[in-house]
């Protein structure tokens, strides 16, 4: 017997064994793995890659909308998170929106969150 049909009659039990470990279709109420696909539907809030990773970034305050509880920043790139150039309105904290004003040069750090950004700190430069 040629050594490549001694391999293919060792490994075929091997990997149909293996594909039998990971099928749990009979079993309706086990959680689902790796192989099974996760049941979704259009109700479920999502989360978006990145969401909850932090950054810094550096920008012009356009705008602080107490009302809103954000503050407008029109920022450089920030590499960190892919984002380019923008104008963006950030979730921040009371704190945070009394530390500035419309017009003021800012270094930030935020939180990337489903709707965005976070800010965590804010400092005048």
């Amino acid at each position: 017997m040629h050594n490549s049909t001694r391999l293919m009659l060792i490994a075929a039990p091997l990997a149909l064994a293996a594909c039998d470990a990971g099928d749990q279709s009979s079993n309706s109420s086990a959680a689902p793995t790796a192989t099974q696909d996760m049941p979704m539907n259009e109700n479920m809030p999502m989360m978006r890659s990145g969401d909850g990773q932090t950054a810094n970034g550096k920008g012009t305050v356009t705008a602080v909308d107490a009302a809103a509880g954000t503050v407008t920043i029109d920022h450089g790139p920030i590499p960190a998170v892919g984002w380019p150039a923008m104008a963006m309105t950030f979730k921040a904290d009371k704190a945070a929106r009394q530390n500035v004003t419309k017009g003021d040069k800012v270094t930030f750090a935020f939180r990337k969150t489903e709707g965005g950004g976070e800010i965590t700190s804010i400092v005048k430069n």
